[in-house]
């Protein structure tokens, strides 16, 4: 890897760890941007981090451009040094494939989609190699996922398989947008799974919908009272099939506020998943086994 800085204007800092998304870039940026943040740099308004790079807001009166930026380059050797292990959690995350609303959905826009003629599942199984749509299911929530970033919509995941490089399932976002998703649409696009946290514009593929809010600026459901927005960068997600019947009664739960997400606290070690992922990934779904 090879770290880039740039500046965004006059008040922003921009630092890149990779062309790609890795989670090796992921624990660089965590660890440098925690660094930044940790070293308390007076003038330094704000801290976003993404998937693979954050960005540092500062004000231009109080540190001048080139000092902040020498002083970001300073703490690079900290994330390099520090150790790539995370106290997070991992939590089940109800899913329904091929749903009635985002099939009434991407058919309304299928002159935006590279294959017209079939669903989006369709498409993301036939050019991941599956002979069925049922076995890209099966391959999408096989596996947990990590989430490597929150934004760009109020609350919603980025989320990365914790597989091997080969085996990551790719499918391309639409090839013009859609101008409405339904609320909690389970998306895809690049080597990014994500939940559509509000309804509206969109490219990522819809493969399904899940019942349990995970963005509530009202803050109704008890397990959003202490904060808005359900994700954070470095949960784990087990996405879980369910049918039309548990979607009803999980949906019947969330508007009686009764819903109680599975949530399990785990620790990850990016050296430990490297030398035996399927032996991490075991041992990370056994814990919401006995959640």
């Amino acid at each position: 890897m090879k770290t880039r800085y740039t500046y965004g204007g006059d008040e922003h800092i921009y630092v890149e760890m990779d062309d790609e998304m890795s989670l090796d870039a992921f624990f660089k940026s965590l660890s440098m941007s925690n660094a930044v943040r940790d070293a308390k740099i007076e003038g330094v308004t704000e801290i976003c981090p993404a998937n693979a790079s954050f960005q540092v807001r500062f004000d231009p009166d109080v540190i001048a451009p080139d000092d902040m930026m020498a002083k970001v380059k300073e703490l690079e050797h900290r994330a390099e040094d520090a150790e790539k292990r995370l106290k997070t959690r991992i939590i089940e995350i109800p899913v329904y494939y091929q749903d009635p609303w985002t099939h009434e959905t991407l058919m309304r826009f299928r002159e935006r989609h590279q294959d017209p003629s079939g669903s989006d599942l369709d498409y993301a199984a036939r050019i991941n190699g599956f002979d069925s749509v049922d076995a890209f299911i099966e391959a999408h929530h096989a596996q947990p996922w990590f989430v490597s970033m929150v934004g760009f919509v109020a609350g919603l995941p980025f989320l990365y398989q914790l597989v091997d490089r080969e085996k990551q399932l790719q499918v391309p976002k639409y090839l013009r947008p859609r101008t409405d998703t339904p609320k909690q649409t389970v998306g895809y696009g690049g080597c990014f799974s994500c939940v559509y946290s509000v309804r509206g514009a969109g490219g990522y593929q819809m493969f399904g919908v899940t019942p349990m809010p995970i963005f509530d600026p009202e803050q109704k459901q008890s397990y959003l009272k202490d904060f808005m927005v359900f994700f954070k960068p470095g949960d784990i997600v087990k996405w879980k099939p369910i049918d039309r019947d548990e979607y009803d009664r999980i949906l019947a739960e969330v508007e009686a506020d009764t819903y109680v997400p599975r949530i399990a606290e785990v620790d990850f070690d990016l050296d430990a998943f490297n030398a035996d992922m399927a032996g991490t990934n075991a041992k990370l779904m056994e814990a919401l086994n006995v959640a």
